[in-house]
Order: structure tokens, then sequence, then C-alpha cells
């Protein structure tokens, strides 16, 4: 069976780049992890990879603004290299700071040239949020799930993950960008309540315009998400994990099982 090769890339502050290995290794994959300097380099090829997982943690300590440091290396040093990557119909994550960085370098929500549209900054609680949420896979005609993501197939409308992140406000330059990623159907997660309904604070933990959690580019294959999928790929992981019956695996599970069993069909 083909094990397609994940990189999961990493640079200084770096920290959830072992435990996002894991999960995609428990998915199936083959993966590396692999320092931004190698490719920059040379001495590592990102074409030879069929996903790449920008990971959690603080990036250059977060100067100037979460992620922004390791976006501008994405942006100026290997734009080429990532343009080529998506074009080859290849698959991209980025969790949390990951999903910062993405943003940040105008990779989402993507058909911008690199351009930054949207941003995530500082929560309106003005904390750091280190907590589980409950998010809903976002309907686009009453309960019917929509979703393009390839993702976040065959998960349930509402999930558990944690987050931990004090810079997870997600907002757009202006409404034809939000105006763009409704029609386009690219908000992937919401954060909502136990009962799947949008709620402000603590069920929103950041403030996010229409509790935006997780964004998707136009195909479906660059994802990015504030909460930690990887951090649930365990059932026991779970807070009330007990009174959860026999799960075999965590709710983050199927979205690295997903990618994985996208690149292995396509590649």
């Amino acid at each position: 069976m083909i094990r397609p090769k994940v990189c999961v890339l990493r640079t200084a502050g770096t920290n959830c780049d072992k435990e996002t290995a894991f999960a995609f290794k428990m998915a199936g994959g083959s993966v590396e992890l692999v320092h931004i300097n190698k490719i920059v380099s040379g001495q590592a090829c990102l074409e030879k990879y069929h996903i790449l997982a920008l990971p959690g943690g603080f990036s250059y300590g977060d100067d100037i603004s979460s992620g922004k440091i390791f976006a501008n290396e994405l942006k100026y040093k290997l734009r080429q290299d990532i343009e080529k990557f998506i074009l080859d119909g290849k698959l991209i994550i980025g969790i949390c700071n990951g999903f910062q960085v993405l943003v940040k370098s105008g990779i989402l929500p993507g058909d911008s040239g690199f351009e930054q549209k949207a941003s995530l900054i500082l929560n309106d609680s003005a904390k750091f949020e280190d907590r589980w949420v409950y998010l809903k896979s976002h309907c686009r005609r009453g309960a019917t799930l929509q979703t393009k993501c390839v993702w976040t197939k065959n998960l349930p409308e509402i999930i558990y993950l944690p987050v931990a992140h004090g810079e997870g406000k997600f907002v757009v330059k202006d409404n034809t960008v939000l105006n763009q990623l409704n029609r386009n159907n690219q908000i992937v997660f919401q954060y909502c309540d136990n009962y799947g309904r949008l709620s402000g604070y603590p069920f929103n933990p950041n403030g996010s315009q229409e509790n935006i959690a997780g964004i998707c580019d136009k195909s479906g294959r660059v994802f990015g998400l504030m909460p930690h999928p990887e951090r649930h790929a365990y059932p026991q992981q779970h807070p009330r994990w007990t009174a959860k019956g026999n799960k075999k695996t965590g709710d983050g599970f199927q979205i690295f099982r997903n990618g994985v069993e996208y690149a292995r069909k396509m590649f």
C-alpha cells in the first residue's frame, strides 16, 4: 500500500510538530520533520512530498504578530515551490500557528497571488485561551452539509477539539472577502455551543467573525484551522472519554485520515 509522503515543516518556536507527525503516521502517512532552512537551502525538496503540514507553536516567538515571520518566509523564499505544490493538486494543512501562517502569507483564502486578505488577531478576551471547544461543520443550505474541504469528509456535524492560542480571532479585510468565503463555501468550521448553535464567548473563544474557526481554498485541498485536531487523535485525550463508549479514535483523527486517503488515491 502506498504511504503518501508528508512534510511537517518546522522552524524556531514550532512545538506541535511531533504530535502532528504522529497523527499523520497513525493515519498511514510516511512523515518527515523538515526545517524550513533545509528547503530554502536546497538540502530538501518540497516537490517530493504529497502533503505539507504547518503545525502549531510560536514560530519565531510570534514577533511582529503570530506567524508573520514564518509567513513571510513562505511568501518571499518559497513562493514558487508553494505555488507549484498547489498547482500539482497536493494538500496543505495549517494548524493554529500554521493557520496564522497560511492566512498571513496570503495562501488562504487563496486566489490572491499571496496577497493577505484576512488575519488572525488578539482574542477579544485579551488572554490566552487554552481549553476545549465545539466546532460545527459549516452548512450552506439548512442542515445539508456542503463542505468542499477534502480534509473534513465524513465528520460528524459537531466535533470537540482543544484550542490554545492568544491571537485566534479571524477577521477579513472587508465584506467582499467574507462574501466570497460564504459564496464559495470556503468556511469549513464555526465555533458553536454543544447543541450546534453559533454562540458568543466562551463558546467562541476569540471573537472570530461569523464564529469562523477554519477555512479552505476554493479547491478544498488547502485547509487551515485554529483548534488542534492532533490533540484529539486518541479518544483517551478527550476530557470525558470514559463516557464516550468504545470510540476507537478521537474527533480530530479523521482529518488526518482524510488527507492521507485523498493523497493515496491521487498519487
